[in-house]
């Protein structure tokens, strides 16, 4: 057996294929690093089942063999992985699943636009490896919190060997099903009855996120908006009627932000400390990170887009806008990585102004920090966004977010419309480039009024959003009969 040595309220295994640092792709792996970490503090005990990604090794603080071997049939064939333990400098104990045929390679899901071929048996080898993990912990969990379309299949093997242990699914991205052709059902092991379309079948495919909401006791998604947003025809992306029958266990909760990593007052990645009440330091760090980025003023406006460039982000309508915000005089950078197709346009722009326009296509979390502590504003085009983590950190560093009123960023700003006595941030709808120029438009005003200027900084500033918060309604959903 596994054995746990403090006894606390709750026993809660968390099960997830991301962990900021140890491995990331989007905002899922912050709210691994956060969440479990609150509900450790307020005396639960807490463990995170992850893959054992090699490549990540050297993010681990500790990491030890558990001298235990667990046995996954999928199909007919048996796999063996190994178990350890290990942890991040700030993580609950982390249970890895040592699989190298599944899990040593160079990307998380996939080469870039691409998936791996065989996704389907890794992610099915996961889930039932971590029901497994579950079942011979010591004392057994309490709660077994699952999170997308990777552990989908373990609220259904879940409900069939321990149904003692609630379930509780977080969609973090409805727009990843984890879909797979019926011929994989096999891989799965059970009955045919659950391939039905009251079960995981989905238009004649395995569709695991729905796998997740069905089976799982409560289901839960990271913004009250977003809550009802999937609801909706289209919100749901294929799904919302299988989420509108299961509204009576469906629950938003806004996810928070580490404020142990995303304060301007402690930062050590960014040139020089600030506040909402001591403001110089933001100004010295838009002045070196111009100088870094070779453009030719830090007086004139700076506008960041700090994510992946994909659909989802509002790409499209940033690449629209671009001309504009540059013909007024603005300044833009772009950090991070995504879809080919765009990362050509946005080249194609760059050669056009390329004293005015910074890229990198890549993530690095230094570079995140020191961009968000020097940009004016930080646009967010997202044509949805479930919650977004992101406008929480700027609004922390004084960059006033400009958002599409959509999920988490309607939930987290509130928008400034003059005469900017309020607001936090700008919002703009419908999703029409027309509608996101006037929000840049009244962004731009505010800049050329510095005092309106450092006024909607502050209040920005002076918003929290806090994990403490997020952890008690996840008590309330756990405790839940």
């Amino acid at each position: 057996m596994l054995a746990c040595t403090h006894p606390f309220s709750m026993v809660i295994l968390f099960a997830a294929t991301e962990l900021a640092p140890y491995a990331k792709t989007g905002g899922l792996a912050d709210v691994l690093a956060s969440l479990p970490s609150a509900l450790g503090s307020r005396g639960h005990q807490v463990r995170i089942c992850l893959p054992f990604y090699r490549r990540a090794i050297r993010k681990l603080r500790s990491l030890q063999s558990m001298g235990i071997e667990l046995e996954v049939v999928l199909g007919r064939t048996k796999h063996v992985a190994h178990l350890w333990r290990g942890q991040t400098s700030d993580s609950p104990p982390l249970l890895l699943i040592e699989k190298d045929e599944f899990f040593d390679r160079s990307y998380l899901y996939g080469p870039p636009g691409r998936d791996y071929a065989d996704n389907a048996s890794r992610f099915f080898f996961f889930s039932k490896a971590v029901v497994q993990i579950a079942q011979r912990l010591s004392p057994r969990p309490d709660v077994l919190h699952l999170h997308d379309w990777h552990t989908g299949l373990a609220a259904v093997i879940a409900r069939r060997e321990c149904p003692q242990i609630k379930t509780v699914f977080t969609i973090h991205n409805i727009a990843y099903q984890g879909k797979f052709p019926a011929a994989d059902f096999e891989l799965t092991n059970l009955p045919w009855e659950y391939f039905t379309p009251e079960g995981i079948e989905f238009y004649g495919q395995i569709n695991c996120l729905k796998a997740g909401i069905v089976f799982s006791n409560r289901v839960t998604t990271v913004s009250p908006r977003h809550a009802q947003e999937i609801q909706s025809p289209g919100g749901g992306h294929g799904l919302e009627g299988v989420l509108q029958a299961h509204r009576q266990k469906l629950v938003g909760i806004l996810n928070g932000a580490d404020y142990r990593r995303w304060n301007p007052a402690t930062d050590r990645k960014i040139p020089a400390s600030f506040d909402a009440g001591h403001l110089k330091g933001k100004e010295i760090c838009k002045e070196v990170l111009c100088r870094e980025l070779g453009f030719p003023s830090h007086t004139d406006p700076l506008f960041l887009f700090l994510g992946r460039l994909v659909e989802q982000k509002g790409v499209e309508l940033l690449l629209q806008a671009t001309p504009y915000l540059l013909s007024w005089g603005s300044q833009i950078a772009v950090l991070g990585t995504g879809t080919p197709k765009w990362e050509k346009a946005l080249e194609e722009l760059s050669r056009q102004n390329p004293d005015r326009l910074h890229l990198q296509f890549r993530f690095s979390e230094r570079l995140a920090h020191r961009f968000l502590a020097g940009a004016d504003f930080l646009l967010m085009p997202s044509a949805f966004e479930p919650c977004g983590l992101t406008q929480m950190y700027a609004l922390r560093y004084g960059t006033l977010p400009i958002a599409h009123a959509t999920g988490g960023l309607a939930d987290t700003i509130q928008d400034a419309i003059e005469p900017f006595e309020t607001g936090t941030g700008f919002l703009f709808s419908p999703y029409e480039l027309p509608a996101f120029l006037s929000a840049c438009q009244r962004a731009l005003r505010v800049y050329q009024d510095p005092s309106t200027l450092v006024g909607l900084r502050k209040r920005a500033m002076g918003k929290i959003f806090s994990w403490d918060e997020a952890a008690l309604q996840y008590e309330a959903i756990y405790q839940d009969p």
